[in-house]
């Protein structure tokens, strides 16, 4: 997570309806489309293993403003298009996406959307992070608008957590949606840019968070020194940050986040009794499946503000209306 008046309010509150959205969607139309972004997106982890993070994050990111329609993609060269937006500052992935779309369009012309590219990139870099594997919903078409106003309501790391359940809640997602899909931040990195308030000015500009264990604060302060290269980064997940798993939630709970937002999760009753269940069974097969859990927010995600049927477009290029 990061980071125009009447329209936005329309657009923020499109709603949740998946339409037209299905598994297998291009069954017929473009049968290996799936196969297709699976073998881009594993070229492109197997060079690079920081693009799996990224392609979840693209995902959220292009979902979380005007809906799952890929207006995230666009640069026509203004400094105007979304993607150029401060709350979208260190988003990447979109060559692999580019990739993706080239060969999709070799293969089946005009078909495959470039919003469902990302959906289907997303599910298959958290496999390859050793997450769940899930059906992806498609049918998504791609929008026709794209404005750096449009992300102005993006969660950001300090915000709290009433004004992260209120932006979540506007977007058709949950309390627990909120919990799991923050839990995404189990792989990915951050940079020492977002920390500097939460380690040295978080109350009043003076003072660190004191949500952070003792035990932790040396580590992060190491990481990231007062005046030192904001630009160093580390993982979001403490002790597993290249792994799916739930020790985020684990990290959570002691003290041990190192996103402020993160850590804001257990200053809540709501939230914080989320984050416990997955704890407090003294048999873990009889608790709630933080993976199972996971899958379900995030086909939730993938529905909010769809174009489908005669909606929208299916762009060529996915960078380019």
């Amino acid at each position: 997570m990061a980071h125009g008046g009447i329209l936005l309010l329309i657009l923020t509150f499109v709603g949740i309806s998946h339409g037209q959205l299905q598994v297998g969607f291009y069954a017929n139309t473009c049968p290996d489309a799936e196969a297709i972004v699976t073998g881009v997106v594993r070229d492109a982890v197997a060079s690079d293993q920081t693009i799996a993070p990224a392609l979840l994050r693209l995902h959220f990111h292009d979902c979380f403003v005007q809906g799952c329609e890929g207006s995230i993609l666009i640069d026509n060269g203004r400094e105007a298009d979304e993607k150029h937006a401060f709350e979208h500052q260190g988003v990447r992935g979109f060559d692999v996406i580019d990739i993706a779309k080239s060969q999709l369009e070799s293969a089946c012309p005009g078909v495959v959307s470039c919003a469902d590219i990302v959906a289907l990139a997303a599910r298959d870099a958290i496999v390859l992070a050793k997450g769940p594997s899930y059906g992806v919903e498609t049918g998504r078409r791609d929008g026709t608008v794209s404005d750096t106003k449009m992300a102005d309501n993006m969660p950001d790391v300090s915000d709290s957590i009433q004004k992260l359940k209120q932006k979540f809640s506007e977007k058709g997602l949950t309390e627990k949606d909120l919990v799991i899909l923050s839990a995404a931040h189990t792989i990915g990195t951050t940079a020492c840019f977002f920390m500097t308030s939460r380690l040295y000015t978080f109350s009043g500009g003076v003072g660190s968070d004191p949500s952070i264990n003792p035990e932790f604060f040396p580590e992060l302060k190491s990481r990231c020194p007062l005046n030192g290269d904001v630009n160093v980064r580390l993982p979001m997940d403490r002790d597993s940050g290249q792994t799916f798993d739930n020790q985020i939630l684990k990290n959570i709970r002691g003290g041990f986040a190192v996103l402020q937002s993160d850590a804001s999760l257990y200053q809540d009753e709501v939230t914080q009794s989320i984050v416990d269940s997955y704890f407090e069974s003294s048999r873990p097969s009889s608790g709630p499946s933080f993976e199972a859990d996971f899958v379900d927010s995030i086909v939730k995600l993938g529905r909010v503000g769809v174009l489908t049927g005669s909606e929208g477009r299916i762009r060529a290029v996915c960078k380019s209306f």
